[in-house]
């Protein structure tokens, strides 16, 4: 790290699940930047970069502390971050014994990962979905309308790839149950015992969605792809963080993942509905201006994500950013750049 059908086989299914989540036996931990005593979560990067590196795309799975099944948030990258996470220590409980007859990668796969929320529909948010998909188990796939729309005509059609879900065309697999989200509409996410609201990101010509996941008194943020409000001529980041301010003042908000794609260095109008430093930190000018006197910011968790790579050398982007939000950090934000396979408690 930087910084349920009515089917006697969906039956047999959920309660294999809730025996998972019965017998998980794991620690409840307690996040630093809050001090009620409320749960926190566990977050696992499977993939951190944007655009091209196909191996280490945009995903993270979070659970809350005391609980085994994961929500994966996007799926760019779902196998090799498993993969990943597995070399680095991460799911240190989930033994070989645990996982037979699968494999450890596999189990998590397809025992831990109970549900996907998927923010748009660009390849580098579904790719590893998608390819995953003739082994993965049953699951619900949580989106907004035109999402889910994308991904049953030009993904799941049998023309790009089988279709895997319960609607659209062809013969209809039935692995994921899609679920269309309406907007600042609270709903329960599968057996995680998450519930969800998700807001409206603008996002160049493609509209996209931030999901803010609740447990008990904790709330964690989870933004995909989005520019400005300025640049985008939107007000979808401004009702957010109106959104997040509650929670912030409640002492609720253990964290957020959300982009910063390219260094200032990039002009405003090669953007495309993405951010740089400069943007993302008088964005978050506004969450504090809405969240309080002083420095109500101070300490909070931001995960900086979809960092796109440079093919110029000796430019380290990643290190850039890091610097540039460091040097106009003047409201105590702790800004986290995890690697692909990192761990982390919120």
């Amino acid at each position: 790290m930087f910084l349920l059908n009515s089917s006697a086989k969906s039956m047999q299914y959920t309660n294999n699940m809730t025996k998972i989540a019965l017998n998980a036996g794991l620690v409840l931990s307690f996040s630093l930047y809050s001090s009620l005593a409320a749960a926190g979560f566990e977050v696992v990067a499977l993939g951190v970069d944007g655009g091209v590196t196909d191996g280490n795309l945009t995903s993270y799975l979070i659970r809350e502390d005391s609980q085994p099944l994961y929500l994966a948030l996007d799926a760019g990258s779902v196998l090799p971050g498993i993969a990943k996470a597995l070399e680095k220590g991460s799911f240190p409980e989930i033994t070989d014994e645990m996982a037979a007859p699968l494999t450890r990668q596999g189990y998590i796969f397809r025992q831990r990962i109970n549900s996907y929320f998927i923010s748009h529909a660009h390849l580098d948010h579904v790719s590893g979905l998608i390819i995953g998909s003739p082994e993965d188990s049953k699951k619900t796939i949580y989106a907004s309308a035109d999402t889910i729309d994308v991904l049953r005509n030009y993904y799941f059609n049998w023309r790009v790839w089988p279709n895997f879900t319960d609607s659209g065309s062809g013969t209809r697999l039935g692995t994921y149950r899609m679920q269309m989200v309406r907007p600042a509409q609270p709903l329960s996410l599968g057996l995680t015992r998450l519930t969800g609201e998700m807001y409206p990101l603008s996002h160049d010509k493609s509209p996209s969605s931030m999901l803010l996941i609740s447990s008990n008194n904790a709330a964690f943020a989870y933004f995909g792809d989005t520019g400005p409000d300025e640049i985008e001529k939107s007000k979808n980041l401004d009702t957010v963080w109106r959104k997040l301010a509650e929670k912030v003042k409640q002492q609720q908000l253990k964290g957020m993942i959300i982009e910063v794609s390219y260094p200032n260095a990039v002009s405003d109008g090669k953007l495309y509905g993405h951010m740089t430093p400069k943007w993302l930190l008088k964005e978050l000018k506004n969450l504090e201006k809405y969240s309080g006197e002083g420095q109500p910011l101070k300490g909070l968790p931001v995960v900086i994500s979809h960092i796109k790579p440079s093919f110029q050398q000796g430019q380290d982007v990643r290190q850039s950013i890091a610097t540039e939000l460091q040097q106009g950090n003047d409201m105590g934000v702790n800004f986290i750049l995890m690697e692909q396979g990192d761990s982390q408690k919120f």
